[in-house]
């Protein structure tokens, strides 16, 4: 199989907004590449690399790319292998010989080749082949039942090596189980209505959680051997030594457990979520100071001593918990009336976190998806703010103005401060309607960005803020996204700076 074929799927899949032709589109090219071309094909257009991290950026890529070739000659085993000749560079002299890798394959590829590969390199492939669309093309080009696909995908948290099982059968599929060490997609939660709705939906077999505002983590031992995930499956436990300590002191040889971590205040309250993410990320100090260790909650076990649970129902998983870490449970309260749950809410709202899961006690674990058995129910803020400039599009939204620059109003100074961005929400009208109306309201532009004068005004809904260096105004929007725009409004009617600063915690 050629790389041509590869790059022109990923440019027909940016193009498509119908998930039935990615689909099609996907299948088309996993049918032609043969069972040695397959995990490589589905790994390169799912946005990875099989040999992981290359190390190597943009800016030296750039310095290496030379004239590309009039023809498509690359085929995608030969550039597996420069890859995997790339990760293998190491010692003396790797520097020359990964240089003159790079430069023999880019010299190779075509234009679009070169931008395909600068692109996955770096990691800003993005043309939309979603897991969710992949497992859908492989279950088509294979023939194998979509939920088997969906199972294995979850369990080997790996779309290159489901497709290979895929193309074996039926048997290679169903003959994946959980092993302690290997993560696991974990499952998501679909966002209710308001907590009335998720209530009238899964009760009254339910329990209802706090939602914390921290880092996701699954946690697996086996003995002595312990390993901690992110939500992306990335091993990270060298970085949290303090969470490794607790999970070695629990009374089990084998477990896998599902929950969240944050820093907390010395009153018991959740520290903000960058602190969280800055800790978790860079590891603890040589010093270990006490208000930077990572407190873990559990609130789903998968496996436990040799059981698999991730087929039993919530009750069972629960209890699981219960039996070997009480007090590390996420607070709850099983059955409760809707008055006893909206109580909840407002207790966990009053403790500094997010909101409330309500889950289904009857419910499985469906990794990797958004089960409706998981609701997820948090306040939303909605702000009206100004447009001070806006980036045109890429990929299907090329040729239009689409991610927004978001300002909120000084009192003081009358002057507008850049809190966010979003492209969240935008209709093809709407984006129509931007690209048509902003020139108007334009004071200059770049390369990249159309520049505004402050009189649009947008209502942005978001699910709270943050401290940010980013911005000048120290405050940075979380999940911003565009309800409508508001002409009915003029910039001095639109939200203060401070307002939205006092939804940082």
């Amino acid at each position: 199989m050629k790389l041509i074929d590869v790059v022109e799927t990923s440019a027909n899949v940016a193009r498509d907004r119908s998930r039935i032709r990615k689909t099609e589109v996907l299948a088309g090219a996993l049918s032609a590449a043969t069972d040695a071309e397959l995990p490589i094909v589905v790994a390169w257009l799912s946005g990875e690399i099989p040999q992981g991290r290359l190390g190597v950026g943009w800016r030296s890529l750039s310095k290496l790319i030379s004239a590309p070739s009039d023809a498509s000659s690359l085929q995608v085993a030969d550039v597996d292998a420069a890859l995997g000749a790339l990760a293998g560079a190491t010692g003396p002299g790797s520097t020359k010989r990964r240089a003159e890798i790079i430069a023999s394959v880019f010299g190779a590829a075509t234009e679009a080749e070169q931008k395909f590969l600068l692109a996955l390199l770096t990691g800003e492939l993005r043309q939309g082949a979603l897991a969710g669309v992949m497992t859908d093309a492989i279950a088509k080009v294979t023939g194998q039942p979509l939920a088997l696909v969906r199972r294995a995908h979850m369990l080997t948290g790996s779309l290159p090596e489901t497709a290979a099982l895929a193309r074996f059968g039926a048997d290679a599929l169903a003959g994946v189980g959980l092993r302690v060490g290997r993560a696991v997609e974990p499952m998501l939660a679909t966002p209710a209505d308001d907590l009335d709705a998720a209530l009238g939906l899964l009760g009254p077999d339910l329990i209802v959680d706090y939602k914390l505002d921290g880092a996701r983590i699954q946690v697996h031992r086996k003995g002595t051997d312990i390993s901690v995930f992110t939500r992306t499956l990335r091993d990270v436990t060298a970085n949290v030594p303090d969470l490794v300590s607790v999970v070695a002191g629990l009374p089990c040889d084998s477990v896998i457990l599902d929950g969240e971590t944050l820093m907390l205040h010395d009153d018991g309250r959740p520290r903000s979520f960058q602190d969280t993410m800055s800790r978790f990320g860079s590891g603890p100090t040589a010093d270990g100071e006490p208000e930077r260790v990572l407190k873990p909650f559990f609130f789903d076990c998968l496996h436990l001593d040799g059981v698999d649970l991730i087929d039993r129902p919530l009750s069972e998983r629960l209890a699981a918990i219960d039996s070997i870490a009480p007090d590390l449970r996420i607070p709850a309260v099983t059955r409760p009336s809707p008055a006893e749950a909206h109580a909840h809410f407002e207790t966990a709202m009053a403790d500094g976190h997010e909101g409330v899961m309500v889950k289904s006690l009857d419910g499985l674990y469906v990794a990797g998806r958004r089960g409706k058995a998981w609701q997820k129910v948090k306040p939303t803020h909605t702000f009206d703010l100004v447009v001070l400039g806006a980036e045109w599009g890429s990929g299907r939204r090329t040729g239009w103005l689409s991610n927004l620059h978001l300002g909120a109003r000084d009192p003081e100074t009358g002057e507008f401060i850049m809190v966010g961005k979003t492209f969240k929400g935008l209709t093809d009208e709407l984006l129509r309607w931007q690209t048509e109306e902003f020139p108007g309201h334009e004071t200059h532009r770049d390369a990249h960005t159309v520049y505004l004068r402050p009189e649009i005004v947008v209502e942005i809904e978001l699910d709270g803020a943050q401290r940010s260096s980013r911005y000048p105004g120290g405050v940075a929007l979380r999940f911003a996204r565009v309800v409508r725009y508001r002409p009915d409004k003029t910039a001095a009617q639109a939200d203060s700076i401070e307002a939205v600063r006092a939804l940082v915690k």
